[in-house]
């Protein structure tokens, strides 16, 4: 998915990265803002299948246009009309990425044949500390992505006001500056890696922070841990992700990813990606009502969650 606000470049770099030989076989939905479509005839070129949705914003009518779209281009795909390997989604420069990114993960005619790769927003060099300042979705679209790109930065060099507001609203993702290779926005989202120090971050209503753990978590805990985050923080949580070392799979750490309310099934890595083995999460959460998410509440409900387990299986063990 790519995503950034109004003017940000979305169009120039699709259309640019399209005729690159990398992305054949691509098909790319794009939506728009308003009833007349253009994007979709700026970027159209060579074999690529462009479909332009125009009923409105795509994060207002997700679940009709959408997921009717991918549904519809697999039935092509079946049918032999249509030839691709993987989607790219313009969004609107308006669009909330997290409506969204729940759709996918919940539509149960999605599930058995596409997966999110990743979120890629695009921020105007120019622009982008003034849009961040004025417009909640903008700031929602950095908050969400799992790779930013500054663009237009042959008009402005990247201000240092602008970095700081980029790292403050997501201090994970990695950050590429001007055009990027295509393969940037082929690849699946990077693992949790290096995690800067620091508890917390904020930006204007949206906190990141992290949650680490040492010890291993059982899977009864974790299943459960989810479930209360689910229940209870919905609503504020926006993104989590991250890696859980599971005390009944040592050596394959669980991935796991979630959108408000939903959470995936769990990824299973063959080995840990570096030296590192402790569980390691960040939560991207919003402010809602002036109340925020307090930063020790996952870790603390955690350690409550795993202790009750483990009184649990004594008693029965007993």
């Amino acid at each position: 998915m790519v995503t950034g606000f109004l003017g940000s470049g979305k169009t120039t770099l699709i259309g640019r990265l399209l005729r690159d030989p990398s992305f054949a076989r691509t098909a790319v939905i794009v939506n728009e803002f308003g009833e007349v479509g253009l994007d979709h005839a700026l970027i159209a070129g060579g074999d690529e299948t462009v479909l332009a949705l125009t009923t409105g914003c795509l994060c207002c009518a997700v679940r009709t246009d959408l997921v009717a779209t991918l549904l519809d281009l697999l039935a092509r795909r079946a049918a032999g009309s249509v030839g691709y390997d993987r989607v790219l989604v313009e969004t609107s420069g308006l669009a909330d990425p997290a409506p969204i990114l729940h759709a996918l993960m919940t539509d149960p005619a999605l599930a058995g044949s596409h997966a999110v790769a990743g979120v890629v927003t695009l921020v105007d060099a120019l622009l982008g500390e003034a849009t961040l300042g004025r417009h909640p979705e903008a700031r929602r679209q950095v908050a969400l992505a799992d790779r930013l790109v500054l663009t237009k930065t042959d008009l402005a060099a990247p201000a240092p006001a602008l970095l700081a507001a980029l790292r403050g609203l997501n201090m994970l993702a990695p950050l590429a500056v001007g055009a990027p290779d295509p393969a940037l926005l082929l690849a699946p989202a990077p693992r949790l890696g290096a995690v800067p120090a620091g508890v917390a971050r904020h930006g204007a209503g949206i906190s990141t922070f992290l949650v680490e753990r040492a010890a291993p978590v059982p899977a009864l805990a974790l299943t459960l841990w989810l479930q209360a985050l689910a229940e209870h923080c919905g609503e504020r949580l926006l993104r989590m992700k991250g890696m859980v070392d599971v005390a009944e799979m040592p050596g394959r750490p669980a991935v796991i990813h979630g959108v408000q309310h939903v959470f995936a099934e769990p990824d299973w890595l063959d080995r840990w990606p570096d030296a590192d083995r402790r569980s390691r999460v960040v939560f991207i959460v919003q402010a809602l009502e002036g109340r925020a998410m307090p930063p020790h509440f996952p870790a603390r409900l955690l350690d409550a969650i795993v202790a009750e387990v483990a009184d649990e299986q004594a008693r029965a063990a007993g």
